[in-house]
């Protein structure tokens, strides 16, 4: 199978269907792992290899140019000393160079419309990689979770009993209190407590002396000695 084939395979293929129907889903999702991977170094071997191409395109064309510049050069040269024979044979050689160019350009082009698509072929190839590894580790979490819950139950069919659950519910509101008293007594919380008494103490204490400076600003500004409502919007007539 050529890997053009095998990319559009992968990429059309639905994963969760796929492990849905699959015996062995982890196996399945292994499997696929391995096959994008291998796809993924021959499109990339295949993208350098065009890109390759592509650099070595430019530098023809480079040279193209260069050719067509001096023979573009001689034909002034040879019309300049009268040698119309010479002047006709470089204008020639221009002419073939810049056939030359059409033909490389065109190259370069469709070297470069096949590396971009590559490089678009690679970043599918890369997010469909990404869900299937995502898929991998969701099937080992939930083999996970099946191992420790068929553990739990067999814990809790070992433990069952109206003694043995007593026994734990006494442990659990015991260990419970053994915290609260911990924390009860922590110098952490003493801390705390007096500091959240501290900053309240001078948050009020500021507050009551913006309060006081405010009244007194307005008594100033007002006049009279008068406060409260009148104080602050005059006197209604």
């Amino acid at each position: 199978m050529g890997v053009f084939t095998r990319f559009r395979d992968i990429i059309s293929a639905n994963i969760t269907v796929i492990l849905d129907r699959a015996e062995d889903p982890e196996k399945m999702v292994r499997l696929m792992i391995q096959e994008m991977e291998d796809t993924m170094v021959e499109l990339k071997a295949a993208c350098a290899e065009k890109m390759s191409l592509q650099r070595s395109a430019e530098r023809d064309l480079a040279e193209l140019d260069a050719g067509i510049r001096r023979w573009d050069e001689r034909v002034d040269l040879a019309l300049a000393r009268g040698r119309e024979d010479l002047a006709a044979e470089a204008l020639r050689e221009k002419r073939l160079l810049e056939g030359r160019r059409e033909s490389c350009e065109a190259l370069r082009k469709n070297l470069g419309t096949i590396v971009e698509e590559s490089r678009g072929q690679i970043g599918l190839l890369e997010a469909k990689l990404a869900e299937v590894g995502q898929k991998h580790r969701l099937l080992i979490q939930r083999g996970l979770h099946a191992r420790d819950t068929r553990k739990a139950w067999g814990a809790m069919e070992a433990a069952s009993g109206v003694d043995s659950l007593r026994r734990f519910d006494e442990m659990e509101r015991r260990i419970q209190r053994m915290e609260a008293e911990a924390e009860l007594y922590s110098p952490v919380s003493a801390q705390k407590a007096n500091t959240e008494t501290e900053f309240s103490k001078m948050e009020f204490e500021d507050s009551v002396a913006r309060e006081i400076e405010a009244r007194k600003q307005n008594m100033s500004e007002g006049g009279g000695g008068k406060t409260g409502p009148d104080a602050r919007n005059g006197d209604k007539t």
